[in-house]
């Protein structure tokens, strides 16, 4: 029988605690559903109204609330069950997928209709991810961490992964929106089943009052340390202007000439990169020059961006999309290892809140930020623009923030400053 001090098992060290596994199997089944609504809608929002701008708007829709919302949710995240408001999440989302169904069925056109819900699901999401995250530390001891870590974005990138691919497939079988929403609700169902299952280990926290003082401690720690301020600051800016998955539809219909499918697997393409980096760097963890790691792999993000927005063919975009996800992984890898070791527990939702407003400017607001530069400039000059803009932050951080380019070792103790 093997046990988490054999050494065979040290790559996977992080699945011999069962909770552990617990809240990959919920976590996997929620990412593989919002993903596969993600596609649904783009495709949709696209049919309907054929302006990028719309397909920039969806991500918009998704940012706004985050903005409002962050600082409450990451304070929810300390002060209540963790574990329970994720259920409560997750619950959300299930019921947002009906809307999407009934939306569809009895409103097919009304993109506003959309819109809304696409609010309410970016709402969820900023209660949603500083709770998934805070709670990842009490599934497994501190030595297995960093382990846990690159696990836990192999397995979010597998149903970035799967949930494109499915959704579009089934978006093209069945000639609609309206069975990817369905399956969607059912898998949503599932999540909640194994969310209920998981006892997370007990962590005596602080109950700190509801102030505006300590509502902005995450803003506070994240300013101190230097190391983590760079690093989330160089991811958002490089992935806000390199970012091209909100044009995907356009790419998919109008320049490679292919359908709903094809679309499924551009979104996809990034996830599997991203899988099979996060799978390396469990068994080869990043020991030495992290910061530098981190530099160069982000400037890799944007040229295979520039790549994709030059290319016409479907097998180059997708190794090109591919490569993207997997240097954009190794950011997120020694940033998330990072943020979680170095925060104390009783502060981990606020600190993770203010992480993950800066991933949803990256992302949702990068979404917009290419659909309007796609309505302005064009299709391919805004990606092409995009990562050529990449590339100038690189170099502006590198020089901006030294104590990220001499960063050495990927642990709190060489990295953060005490």
């Amino acid at each position: 029988m093997l046990t988490s001090r054999d050494p065979r098992l040290a790559g996977r060290v992080a699945f011999t605690h069962p909770n552990f596994v617990l809240y990959q199997m919920a976590r996997f089944s929620l990412v593989l559903a919002l993903e596969m609504q993600s596609v649904a809608v783009a495709w949709q929002v696209y049919e309907i109204t054929r302006r990028p701008l719309d397909l920039g708007l969806v991500g918009l829709a998704q940012f706004l609330p985050g903005i409002v919302l962050f600082l409450i949710a990451g304070h929810a995240a300390d002060r209540f069950d963790r574990r329970r408001l994720l259920m409560w999440c997750y619950l959300g989302f299930g019921f947002c997928f009906g809307l999407l169904l009934m939306i569809s069925w009895k409103a097919p056109h009304s993109v506003r209709l959309i819109y809304a819900v696409l609010v309410l699901i970016g709402s969820l999401r900023s209660f949603n991810m500083p709770a998934s995250r805070a709670l990842l530390p009490q599934l497994v001891p501190e030595e297995h961490f960093p382990n846990a870590v690159a696990w836990n974005s192999s397995i979010f990138q597998g149903a970035t992964i799967a949930g494109p691919a499915v959704g579009g497939v089934v978006y093209a079988l069945f000639h609609g929106p309206e069975a990817v929403y369905f399956i969607a609700i059912l898998v949503a169902v599932a999540a909640i089943a194994l969310n209920v299952q998981i006892k997370p280990r007990e962590a005596v926290r602080k109950r700190e009052p509801f102030a505006v003082s300590t509502v902005l401690a995450g803003f506070r720690y994240i300013w101190r340390q230097k190391v983590i301020l760079g690093s989330i600051s160089l991811d958002m800016f490089a992935v806000l202007l390199g970012g091209a998955v909100a044009l995907l539809p356009i790419y998919a219909r109008e320049i490679l000439k292919t359908g709903p499918w094809g679309l499924g697997l551009l979104r996809s393409a990034p996830g599997v990169g991203a899988a099979l980096t996060a799978i390396l760097v469990a068994y080869r963890p990043i020991h030495r020059r992290a910061g530098m790691t981190m530099i160069w792999c982000v400037a890799g993000f944007g040229v295979f961006t520039i790549i994709f927005g030059l290319s016409h063919n479907l097998v180059v975009s997708l190794l090109a999309m591919t490569f993207v996800g997997a240097t954009d992984m190794i950011s997120v890898i020694i940033r998330a290892t990072l943020v979680q070791l170095a925060t104390p527990d009783e502060m981990r939702g606020r600190v993770n809140a203010v992480d993950m407003l800066f991933i949803g400017v990256s992302n949702e607001l990068g979404e917009f930020e290419s659909g309007l530069t796609a309505q302005w400039f064009g299709t391919v000059p805004a990606v092409v623009l995009g990562g050529i803009g990449t590339l100038v932050v690189i170099g502006l951080w590198a020089w901006l923030f030294p104590a990220l380019r001499q960063a050495d070792r990927l642990t709190s103790a060489e990295l953060v400053p005490q």
